[in-house]
């Protein structure tokens, strides 16, 4: 069985995820998508990160109607912060009956060469890259260990989100109905 693995803060999950998500799963070589929400990303500040806990139920909450999306807390019991590399160890190792690819966005590809142990990455699972706005060019443009997907441009950033949040702006139609109710339930971002 293929699997694409979506890693992401998810801090929330919002449509341009599911799209993105959504999109790949519906490819032929691919049975299925795995939300793995990082408790950390080692590019990111912790300073504005909901707790992970809380953005795993949104992921859950987003994704519950459809089956070819799963919500994994794979990261949350091991070492911080999460090396994608690590994870996809763990995971091989779990699962030796699945084959793994890695979904990124090709803005990602102008520094995926930082990434710990990026070649083998590359050389075990591969990418499955969708388009981004002002994607810079990379040492990675015609490796073949690389899939371009054929998918929307979505724009979205959960930055947005969570400033419109703390400004009183509507967040509707940017995340869906059941992950907006969670996060004005429970005071998310104010």
């Amino acid at each position: 069985m293929k699997t694409g693995l979506f890693f992401g803060s998810f801090n929330p999950i919002h449509v341009g995820h599911l799209i993105i998500a959504n999109t790949v799963a519906q490819r032929e070589d691919i049975d299925e998508v795995w939300f793995i929400v990082s408790p950390q990303n080692p590019f990111k500040k912790r300073s504005t990160l909901l707790h992970e806990f809380d953005r795993f139920d949104m992921v859950e909450a987003a994704i519950e109607d459809n089956d070819l999306l799963k919500a994994s807390n794979i990261e949350f019991n091991m070492p911080k912060p999460s090396y994608t590399i690590d994870t996809l160890t763990y995971l091989s190792t779990k699962h030796p009956n699945k084959s793994f690819n890695v979904i990124v966005g090709s803005d990602n590809l102008s520094h995926f060469h930082k990434w710990k142990n990026y070649e083998q990455i590359l050389d075990e699972y591969g990418l499955l890259v969708y388009p981004r706005p002002n994607t810079k060019p990379h040492k990675f443009e015609n490796d073949s260990r690389i899939v371009h997907v054929d998918s929307p441009m979505v724009d979205i950033s959960a930055t947005f989100i969570r400033n419109s949040i703390q400004n009183e702006k509507s967040i509707r139609y940017l995340v869906p109905d059941k992950v907006q109710l969670l996060i004005d339930s429970r005071k998310y971002y104010h």
